[in-house]
């Protein structure tokens, strides 16, 4: 365990806690030790949480949470890797950012080492520390930009460490959030980084709070934003995308807003999640799933048309020399060869 970091979970803790009041089932990535990051084993509980939800009548919205002050990391780099992160650094982009060592100084502080503040642009293993912009912690496997490993038909985690089941496996997760039959609201009050983005992108409404920020830290590990692509390119604005995408650049929620990554910036995200969550529950089960159908329709279609050549994308550029130096780089607390 590296110093300061939150100690691993037993495999009887659940990473993903659920809860339900009036309507609303609140799901909570509550994996600090790794800053929520999409490891194979979040992304099953939370695949299997949100099916759960799907067949609950009760459940008229989802509401995606987080513990700690990382939203999501991204991908896991030491699952990928097998090797252990001395310390948290984050990939976003700020080499003067404050120490995101934690994803944000602890469960919920906001410590940039990890949250974003390193030299990689987020520190991934903190919901932000990854050099390259996603957790590769716990992004999983994000051998596209967005967690791979995870997001897609590895569920379990047991799929190739290099071929295309952990892409496949968080494009499966992913489009899992986008043709659930009910809404998907994201509370974000921390960090967001590489295959974290791709989570939020696939939620139909998304609020982020003054502690957020966010990163496309991929391309610094020489990796790309792969599968997260198809959730997030017909939501954000093409200029916007092709900044963010190409230089790892962290970002604010007042930005992830004007770009379309969000819906809203909030003060208070608990104050302006209210009236959405009762607009919600106005609604009735049929005129929610209808009206979704309606707004998810196009991004299904990139799903049904690109998912194989992202995850075959994602898969290339993991096991690529490059991305390896990359990964080992920020696993080891140096630049990558590359660098300026």
């Amino acid at each position: 365990m590296t110093r300061g970091q939150p100690p691993v979970p037993p495999a009887t803790a659940p990473l993903v806690r659920r809860s339900a009041e009036h309507g609303i089932t609140t799901l909570t990535l509550d994996s600090p030790h790794n800053r929520n990051a999409l490891s194979a084993r979040l992304v099953g509980e939370l695949s299997a949480a949100l099916a759960e939800a799907a067949d609950d009548a009760a459940t008229r919205a989802v509401l995606l949470t987080h513990t700690g002050g990382t939203f999501c990391a991204g991908a896991d780099l030491t699952e990928i890797t097998g090797a252990r992160e001395d310390g948290e650094r984050d990939l976003s982009d700020d080499g003067g950012a404050p120490n995101e060592r934690d994803g944000s100084g602890g469960r919920g502080g906001s410590n940039e080492r990890d949250g974003s503040g390193d030299r990689g642009g987020l520190n991934e293993r903190d919901g932000s520390d990854d050099r390259d912009g996603l957790n590769e912690r716990d992004g999983s496997d994000d051998r596209g930009g967005l967690n791979e490993r995870d997001g897609s038909d590895d569920r379990d985690g047991s799929g190739d460490r290099h071929g295309t089941s952990a892409p496949r496996a968080l494009a499966a997760l992913l489009r899992t959030v986008v043709e659930l039959p009910k809404p998907v609201v994201a509370r974000i009050t921390g960090h967001v980084r590489a295959g974290g983005l791709g989570l939020v992108g696939a939620c139909d409404i998304a609020v982020a709070g003054p502690e957020a920020s966010f990163a496309f830290t991929e391309a610094r590990l020489g990796l790309a934003p792969a599968v997260i692509s198809l959730p997030l390119l017909p939501r954000m604005d093409p200029r916007a995308a092709a900044r963010h995408y190409l230089t790892g650049e962290r970002f604010d929620a007042a930005e992830a807003a004007r770009t379309g990554l969000v819906t809203a910036a909030a003060d208070d995200v608990d104050a302006a999640l209210v009236p959405i969550l009762a607009g919600l529950r106005k609604a009735s089960p049929q005129g929610l799933a209808e009206s979704k159908r309606l707004l998810t329709a196009e991004t299904l279609r990139a799903f049904d048309r690109d998912t194989r050549a992202a995850a075959e994308q994602s898969a290339r550029l993991f096991a690529s020399s490059e991305a390896r130096e990359g990964m080992t780089a920020f696993l080891e607390r140096r630049d990558p060869s590359w660098a300026r």
